[in-house]
């Protein structure tokens, strides 16, 4: 088979969609030297996110298309100019596009489209409008088009059958895995290293993980947070890019009188990750609605006790695994950070339950079941 995957993601997005995109790929590279793979990519920019983005093998070739991002979305998704992928990859036997939209294919091939989530429907507000309309036109377009629909979790696939009707029988759940390098990390050289390199200082800490946006509900965390810090000497840190919209919760810290307390470290490097998981207290999570929620599971795989929101598909990946709030319920975050900092034994119980919870996602499992779907797809079409 020829399979053409678009990977722009991966070289141009550091977490998130660019995070899953990355691991797959390489996972899928992993598991599978028969089939040849066409990685498709608007022209990447000067400066990646990441080293190493895209997997090297015999059977993997790499297309860039000589027009960037912005270009190629003006002419697929707003003009809508049938310019097919094939003029940037070559022959394909079938098309995957990993990021929730789907660009013109020429002939008839299998196309298959991941949408993560359905946020930008539920909670428009915490979007940029330009984004909101742009992805209420280009996602059911999409969606209409795909021959088949991967969703991350059984919360999304079930909020594509009731928000936009989509047929049970097209969309299939793939969940992501949990990459073997986040395991807890005992080398105190190296947690003192990294420590230094985010400018963390020898205190304790509480970690949440995401791209500074709204949906993420910073703002809440650092309110809840402002009490637990006249009692306690943990401080905040906040790991993520910065996304839109962030600026309120910029101000929050100023506002609660947490400055020095909170800590915006940035986008952290994925070969840090683990360290900073590990070297944390406790990890928090307090999102208003995802389409999976890797970073549960990541950290869990490094021996940190999880709390988080009771929202969208994060009961499903946290099981029973991780202390689970309302994302609204601030005075419960409060009282619920302040437990797990000071009951030892309630943490160590959801640090062992994180460690078998973690084991249950791996990236070759989901690429294994992803090779099967293309299979099964290409089968149909024969």
């Amino acid at each position: 088979m020829r399979i053409g995957i678009d990977v722009t993601a991966a070289l141009t997005q550091g977490g998130g969609i660019g995070r899953y995109t990355r691991e797959l790929i390489h996972a899928l590279v992993a598991v599978d030297s028969t089939n040849r793979y066409r990685f498709f990519s608007a022209k990447p920019p000067a400066n990646l996110p990441v080293p190493t983005p895209l997997p090297q093998a015999e059977n993997v070739a790499y297309k860039p298309a000589p027009l960037d991002e912005r270009w190629l979305y003006r002419l697929w998704y707003r003009l809508r100019l049938p310019l097919p992928v094939q003029w940037v990859t070559g022959r394909l036997d079938l098309f995957h596009s990993p990021d929730f939209v789907l660009p013109p294919v020429n002939g008839r091939i299998p196309t298959l489209l991941t949408v993560h989530d359905l946020s930008f429907v539920h909670y428009p507000h915490v979007f940029p409008e330009k984004l909101v309309r742009y992805l209420n036109q280009v996602v059911p377009w999409s969606i209409g088009r795909a021959s088949h629909i991967l969703a991350d979790s059984e919360a999304t696939r079930q909020d594509l059958l009731t928000i936009w009707q989509v047929s049970a029988e097209k969309v299939t759940v793939l969940y992501s895995g949990v990459h073997e390098r986040f395991q807890p990390v005992a080398d105190g050289a190296r947690v003192t290293a990294v420590r230094q390199k985010y400018q963390l200082d020898d205190f304790p800490y509480i970690l949440s993980v995401g791209t500074l946006q709204p949906r993420k509900n910073y703002q809440m965390l650092i309110r809840a947070f402002a009490p637990l810090a006249q009692q306690l000497p943990h401080h905040l840190v906040i790991s993520g890019g910065k996304g839109w919209l962030y600026d309120e919760m910029l101000a929050e810290v100023e506002r609660q009188g947490l400055t020095g307390r909170v800590h915006f470290v940035g986008f952290v490097d994925d070969d840090d990750l683990p360290t900073l998981y590990s070297a944390a207290e406790l990890f928090v999570f307090p999102s208003l609605y995802e389409g999976f929620g890797l970073p549960l599971l990541e950290a869990m795989g490094c021996g940190t006790a999880v709390l988080t929101s009771n929202s969208s598909s994060l009961p499903e990946v946290a099981g029973t695994a991780a202390l689970q709030l309302p994302p609204n319920d601030q005075a419960g975050w409060t009282n619920a950070m302040h437990t797990l900092l000071t009951d030892d034994a309630q943490r160590a119980k959801l640090v062992k339950a994180g460690f078998e919870q973690a084991k249950r996602f791996s990236w070759e499992k989901s690429a294994q079941q992803l090779l099967k779907i293309y299979h099964q797809m290409l089968a149909h079409v024969s």
